[in-house]
């Protein structure tokens, strides 16, 4: 790689290590998942160009991380704004959002989606997911995978038929609101995935939830 396209390529990378922003909701300071998608964006552009122009490699690399930091940038600036406007419309809902990678994560519990051992979600929480459903139609390019999750009481069987039949309700609804079929999915997993201790209530409470999981546009 010459001189001029080296610096051209470290400065990139320089800029967008260097990007912070400060989280609304914890007022921590991060780097965004919009530079964080345009880096390896960038890294994966850089090789690809370099081992596409075999003559002249310096070149290459630079304007593949150019192209791959457009690229992996634009999927995590469209996953930032989707999750800032999920967070603002369900903001003192229960549901919780929280993003890994570029996946974004709605956190729906039990108590206040469904009633006790029952699939039908509770008329209290329906204008919950037509507000969901509204941001889904909205940012139509990401796909949608719903997975019900139950705590470790009762038989592994019903739970696991429970988790299945809560994730396929929700997955309807939203389909009935506008959301398009082709991509929603569902599926339970019972209570295989807990994330606290089954051994008590408050930790068997955040076991039995569904989950939205938002997916980063397929480019």
């Amino acid at each position: 790689m010459n001189r001029k396209n080296l610096i051209a390529t470290t400065l990139l990378v320089s800029m967008l290590g260097g990007c912070q922003t400060i989280d609304p909701y914890t007022r921590e300071e991060k780097t965004s998942n919009t530079v964080k998608g345009a880096g390896i964006g960038a890294a994966a552009g850089g090789v690809l160009g370099a081992l596409v122009n075999k003559k002249d490699r310096g070149k290459g690399a630079a304007i593949g991380a150019l192209v791959g930091a457009g690229i992996g940038g634009g999927i995590g600036y469209y996953q930032d704004q989707q999750e800032a406007e999920l967070r603002r419309i369900l903001q003192g809902s229960g549901v919780s959002v929280s993003r890994m990678g570029d996946t974004i994560i709605l956190n729906m519990p039990g108590n206040i989606t469904f009633d006790t051992d029952s699939a039908g979600i509770k008329s209290s929480f329906f204008g919950v997911l037509d507000s969901v459903g509204l941001v889904l139609k909205k940012f139509n390019e990401s796909d949608i995978r719903i997975t019900g999750h139950t705590d470790s009481r009762g038989s592994q069987q019903y739970n696991q038929g429970l988790s299945e039949r809560r994730a396929h309700s929700v997955a309807n609804y939203l389909q009935r609101r506008g959301v398009d079929p082709r991509r929603v999915y569902s599926v339970g997993y019972g209570e295989s995935r807990p994330i606290a201790d089954n051994r008590s209530s408050h930790g068997r409470s955040q076991n039995r939830r569904v989950e939205i999981e938002i997916l980063p546009p397929r480019r």
